[in-house]
């Protein structure tokens, strides 16, 4: 019996079993022995690579293929997605530009509103500078011009009055230190007398009251001055009075014919 089962162990054919690796009689059947079918089969093979040909996507210009699916990719959205935002972006460059434009032009509006109003703020600075010193110079030709005739009467009581004792030169001494004060302080804020003695009439400055023929002075010379003058900076507080000289007579004629008056 052991012999029997060591013998079934040598000769795996014994039991009709097929031993691993070996191959099945069903995997690979005999050719078919008719010569049709193998000309059928290798013609179904032929259509079916045909068929998957036909069906192939072609190929793009640099060989590979082209799916249906490569043409919507994610490299083919993204430049969609670039060109849409770059052309959002020059339609926002040219918004832009156009407001900068109009943004210049306002600019340039109001820096010619500020050149205008800041020359006609330096008009209105100097004319009401000008306006406020003539109101000065006015205020002070009023204030000044009642003063004027005392001054006259100083100049007059010098000229007339001669101290011949003590107790006078105190006084002559007394109102002339009132009278120098008082010239003192037109000196101060700019009246000035006037010296026409000697100068050509002006009537601008001069008031002629009296006119003297002369040989000795030119004619519209003047000769005297009755009254003086006052001028407060290019203004004048009053007009000088004066004496002009005259064209001088001619006695030519007579000497000529000094048998005249007998005849």
């Amino acid at each position: 019996m052991i012999d029997e089962e060591k013998q079934q162990d040598r000769d795996p054919n014994s039991t009709g079993e097929t031993p691993e690796g070996s191959p099945m009689a069903s995997e690979n059947p005999p050719a078919p022995a008719n010569s049709n079918g193998s000309a059928d089969w290798e013609l179904e093979l032929a259509r079916a690579y045909q068929s998957a040909q036909d069906d192939r996507p072609p190929a793009n210009a640099s060989g590979q293929t082209v799916t249906g699916s490569s043409t919507n990719s994610p490299q083919l959205d993204a430049a969609e997605s670039w060109k849409k935002e770059l052309a959002s972006v020059t339609d926002e460059k040219e918004a832009l530009k156009t407001q900068l434009q109009a943004a210049s032009a306002q600019l340039e509006d109001l820096k010619n509103q500020n050149l205008r109003l800041a020359a006609d703020f330096d008009n209105f600075r100097r004319r009401t500078q000008k306006e406020k010193e003539e109101l000065d110079l006015q205020a002070r030709c009023l204030t000044i011009k009642p003063l004027l005739p005392v001054i006259d009467n100083f100049e007059r009581a010098r000229s007339h009055i001669k101290p011949q004792t003590d107790g006078e030169m105190n006084i002559h001494k007394s109102y002339q230190s009132v009278y120098k004060q008082m010239v003192d302080g037109l000196k101060q804020i700019g009246v000035s007398p006037m010296r026409p003695e000697g100068e050509q009439f002006d009537p601008n400055l001069h008031e002629a009251l009296l006119s003297e023929p002369t040989d000795e002075h030119e004619e519209g010379t003047i000769i005297q001055e009755l009254e003086r003058g006052y001028i407060l900076g290019d203004r004048v507080l009053r007009h000088a009075k004066v004496k002009v000289a005259a064209a001088g007579l001619s006695v030519v004629a007579s000497d000529e014919n000094p048998d005249s008056s007998e005849s």
